[in-house]
């Protein structure tokens, strides 16, 4: 569904250590197998747990005697696979849809292989000293979704979904997975996440989906641009409750649940700039890239106070 997808290897200290798995397709198996030696694999290393990136885990687990880490925040979504569903089924409600319409999305996420099976045993690269001691660092670096690492060795830094070349990677709508209690502000995380990003300047940049991504601030730029351009688009709507946003927008065209998810969680980023500009442009002023779009920025803000 998402096109191609990327996992790295490297050794270290005559360790393989892998990062990301690939999709659990056949596909993925193959070119798993094909590209790294499973008997002599050590580490695991998960960026995120989107299907595409930790789907082949278990396949990994069952062929190899190698460690599984993934993120803190993670392993809550795991754990409490039920009660999220069920909670952002009320945060759907919330914005005008219907219960109806959250066990739709329910089913489009088994329809669509969305969630593969819990790893057999892993552990909490946040709780591990493996990570210091192959001298492997890590960013935290939340806003695709709430668990983002970027990991950080030799002159690579593995991305994830975090930093991706020409696509606005969806800001997805989640529960708040530390509290229950609550949506996940992705835009108040991605601001913040913008200060770890800068780090990564001069760093060889792997990335989780496309062939290269050409630099830290041309990726920023693309994602921050995109999303203002969208809030320009959005000014005709932003009053509407956010169900009949998406009739009125797409006039019907978008019907599978799981695209509407998508969707909505975009809108949701889009209004919380709307409720906070100066967020966004504190962080980019931070970073030293706020006058490459202040004059978007101010056509955003103006259009959004009118």
């Amino acid at each position: 569904m998402v096109g191609e997808v990327h996992f790295y290897s490297t050794e270290i200290d005559g360790n393989l250590v892998l990062f990301d798995t690939g999709p659990p397709t056949p596909e993925g198996e193959a070119c798993l197998r094909g590209n790294v030696d499973l008997k002599r694999l050590k580490y695991v290393f998960i960026t995120h747990c989107h299907v595409d990136h930790y789907g082949l885990a278990n396949f990994i687990l069952q062929q190899s005697d190698a460690e599984v880490f993934i993120p803190h925040r993670d392993a809550l979504k795991l754990q409490h696979h039920a009660e999220r569903m069920a909670r952002i089924g009320d945060i759907l409600c919330s914005y005008g849809f219907d219960s109806e319409f959250a066990g739709q999305l329910r089913e489009s996420f088994e329809r669509n292989k969305v969630f593969p099976a819990t790893p057999e045993r892993f552990r909490i690269v946040e709780e591990a000293m493996e990570p210091t001691q192959l001298g492997i660092r890590y960013l935290a670096c939340p806003g695709h979704s709430q668990s983002d690492l970027v990991y950080l060795t030799g002159a690579a830094a593995i991305s994830g979904d975090i930093l991706l070349r020409n696509i606005f990677q969806a800001p997805l709508l989640d529960i708040d997975l530390d509290s229950f209690s609550g949506r996940f502000r992705n835009y108040d995380a991605y601001c913040g996440s913008l200060h770890n990003l800068v780090q990564l300047r001069g760093r060889q940049i792997m990335p989780g989906h496309r062939q290269f991504v050409a630099g830290v601030d041309e990726t920023i730029m693309y994602y921050v641009t995109t999303l203002l351009e969208r809030v320009v688009q959005l000014f005709p709507f932003r009053k509407l409750v956010l169900n009949e946003m998406i009739t009125q927008i797409f006039k019907g065209r978008l019907t599978e649940p799981f695209f509407i998810y998508l969707k909505v969680s975009e809108i949701v980023f889009m209004l919380d700039f709307i409720a906070n500009p100066l967020l966004l442009k504190n962080s980019l002023e931070h970073a030293g890239l706020f006058d490459k779009v202040q004059a978007l920025y101010e056509i955003a803000v103006k259009g959004s106070e009118s």
